[in-house]
């Protein structure tokens, strides 16, 4: 639940960012245990640069810590969209946090505001669209890839952000964003290889003063 707002201590089962140095930094889950290849739980040490970590001792230590790993330390961060692009698992590639800064800037992304996404990729940009329209707004983010659509659900629930984003597997270009969507979009955000293929859509969705910024081939 690290993603839906501040907090002060670190809680068992928070996503955290393990900050070593600006150029290197990693991503986990503050749990005590992982299984390993054989299916079996074993104590979660996670391996740096800088030396090993015992993962259950992050559990209670407040946010911005120095924490002492085996050849050094590190800092523990609460995470937020700019930290999670820096670190993510790229499934695909990603936009970073000045394009990202004009994208929002042209849709007029804001608190309340309805989002279509298409597609969602990493899931990069829509940790920063989450961040803007919560706590009232919603975000609906469609990916033809089952396996990345089911991971992106996945995160968004351990971040804490499930109850502001609907995940949706559907090609777009053929099959636009569904009749429920039609005249309730804000903005709608097309990151496709041939985007102008959803654009009809994307006009279905959009209500009379909705955004759809500038479109550009792959």
């Amino acid at each position: 639940m690290s993603f839906a707002g501040p907090k002060e201590i670190i809680a068992e089962g928070d996503t955290v960012v393990l900050y070593l140095t600006p150029a290197l930094m990693h991503t986990i889950d503050a749990v005590p245990q992982i299984r390993n290849k054989k299916n079996e739980m074993i104590e979660y040490v996670f391996q740096t640069s800088f030396g090993a970590l015992k993962v259950r001792d992050l559990i209670g230590v407040r946010y911005g810590s120095r924490v002492q790993l085996t050849k050094g330390w590190a800092h523990v961060l609460q995470p937020n969209p700019e930290l999670w692009t820096q670190t993510l698992p790229h499934r695909t590639q990603i936009l970073y946090t000045p394009d990202i800064s004009m994208i929002l800037y042209q849709l007029e992304v804001r608190p309340g505001s309805v989002v279509i996404e298409s597609g969602t990729g990493s899931g990069s940009l829509s940790h920063y669209f989450l961040r803007a329209i919560r706590p009232s707004g919603h975000l609906h983010t469609f990916d033809f890839h089952e396996e990345r659509v089911a991971k992106a659900r996945e995160e968004f629930v351990a971040h804490g952000l499930g109850d502001n984003v609907t995940v949706r597997q559907r090609d777009v270009c053929e099959q636009g964003f569904g009749d429920e969507l039609n005249g309730v979009a804000d903005a709608v955000f097309l990151d496709l290889p041939a985007p102008q293929l959803a654009v009809p859509y994307a006009a279905k969705a959009l209500k009379n003063e909705g955004k759809l910024p500038p479109i550009k081939e792959r």
